[in-house]
């Protein structure tokens, strides 16, 4: 039994999990050609967590995260996974990396975004989303620019999945800002948890706009009934999309064997272990 870790949560709808589950089973088969330990499956909840007796500590004996154990069994909480001292790879957003999850993490490659509209090799964008309403959704720009109707915008209720999200949040204030605007367009701010409630609130009235990324924009697509009420009226500017993480004492050959894995498996980009900021 392997004694690492591994979970790719950022895209695990429920309608989705069997091509999760053989997402993961190419990767771990990838890894065991590569001599790595890798385990069986993927996570989905804090019970399948090592235990860390006293919580998780950084380099400096500083609490960071608290025992797995301690918290809701049948939930999964996305910054214990990311900090578990057990984590051979898992899937963040460049939100929580740039808020400091970086320090405790190493970046072990980029997935690739070309199956989906809006994104590009490494590089992905959100789709900015209104009630339908009549009209055909915006195509995502050839130029990876952003897109942002601003008069369309202006005045109506924003709902964001999580304050610390790049996709929902983060990337379209800074689309904003660059254009000489700022969040205070929007008539009213809320959170929603998560892109499909985001989507869903707007089909039901409860908010008007939101920025969806374009993976799970596509998975809405699919699974998603309240997706056909919602379109696609602009796109945030193309951004590395969600990296692909290991623990920070994670041994150098075996990230870079990894690396290696991931780029066999699905081309996706190495990464070197210094995070830049993503702008």
């Amino acid at each position: 039994m392997s004694k690492f870790v591994a979970a790719l949560p950022m895209y695990d709808w429920s309608e989705a999990r069997g091509e999760v589950d053989a997402q993961w089973a190419l990767l771990r088969e990838a890894f065991r050609q590569r001599g790595i330990d890798a385990p069986e499956s993927v996570v989905r909840s804090n019970r399948e967590l090592p235990a860390v007796p006293g919580g998780i500590l950084d380099d400096a004996g500083e609490l960071i995260a608290p025992d797995p154990a301690t918290l809701p069994p049948d939930e999964l909480d996305f910054h214990q996974l990311w900090l578990s001292p057990a984590l051979l790879f898992g899937q963040t957003c460049w939100g929580p990396m740039e808020l400091g999850l970086a320090r405790h993490v190493r970046v072990v490659a980029q997935p690739n975004y070309d199956a989906f509209e809006g994104g590009q090799g490494e590089l992905y964008s959100s789709a900015v989303v209104m009630a339908a309403g009549g009209g055909s959704s915006v195509a995502s720009p050839q130029n990876a620019k952003a897109l942002i109707p601003i008069d369309l915008l202006r005045g109506r209720r924003f709902t964001f999945n999580n304050p610390d999200s790049m996709s929902g949040l983060i990337g379209l204030t800074r689309d904003l800002e660059a254009m000489g605007e700022s969040l205070d367009i929007f008539a009213s701010r809320s959170e929603s948890g998560g892109h499909r409630s985001s989507i869903v609130a707007i089909a039901e009235g409860r908010a008007d706009i939101a920025a969806i990324d374009c993976q799970s924009w596509a998975l809405a697509q699919r699974f998603e009934p309240a997706a056909r009420e919602v379109k696609v009226v602009g796109w945030t500017a193309r951004r590395k999309g969600l990296p692909y993480i290991t623990a920070r004492t994670t041994p150098a050959p075996i990230i870079a064997a990894m690396r290696e894995a991931v780029a066999a498996v699905e081309g996706g980009a190495s990464e070197q272990p210094l995070v830049q900021r993503v702008g």
